[in-house]
């Protein structure tokens, strides 16, 4: 009996303490986390998340891609591909496609590129030189800069990712991971 009483004064004065230390919170409590739907406050560092995409996600997207253009040849691929309502957007995810000579086959954000070839583009032309070189044994990632045409064509990092179809040319999409921040 002793015991259990002991036992029982222990488990309160743990209690107790936990209280007043703070470690038992109410989980409705927002005083130390910024509420994501409102704007930022000072002193911190909280930038309100677009849709987050996984690397999973896009990596299914984009091979999904690779398999149609397998599946249907490359000329039904690339006019899907192209397409605005087409099955390859995804709100922020489009399939753009490329020769490895830098030349555009397919973007359909920015269609007047199609059939030009973006080297000197600076950091665009750099873009599809080294995503290029990167998906040149199978496939890769990529970091760089885009507009976000969600996010009223603001410029953002973004991660791509990008298979090679075949020789000639290979395609990919990407991800953006927030603001470019100057």
């Amino acid at each position: 009996m002793k015991t259990n009483k002991f036992t029982i004064t222990g488990l309160l004065i743990i209690g107790i303490f936990l209280f007043s230390a703070g470690c038992i919170q109410d989980p409705s409590s927002t005083d130390t986390i910024p509420n994501p739907t409102s704007p930022p406050q000072m002193g911190h560092l909280y930038v309100t998340p677009s849709v987050y995409t996984s690397n999973e996600t896009l990596i299914a997207f984009v091979e999904s891609a690779a398999a149609y253009a397998k599946t249907h040849g490359s000329r039904n691929a690339l006019s899907e591909f192209n397409n605005k309502n087409g099955s390859f957007i995804r709100g922020e995810l489009y399939i753009y496609a490329y020769g490895f000579n830098g030349t555009t086959l397919a973007h359909p954000i920015n269609p007047e590129k199609i059939g030009k070839t973006r080297d000197d583009e600076g950091a665009i032309g750099v873009f599809v030189k080294e995503m290029g070189a990167a998906v040149g044994n199978g496939s890769g990632f990529y970091r760089f800069t885009y507009i976000n045409p969600t996010h009223n064509n603001t410029l953002e990092s973004k991660l791509g990712y990008g298979v090679k179809v075949d020789y000639t040319w290979w395609l990919g999409s990407g991800a953006y991971t927030g603001p470019v921040i100057p």
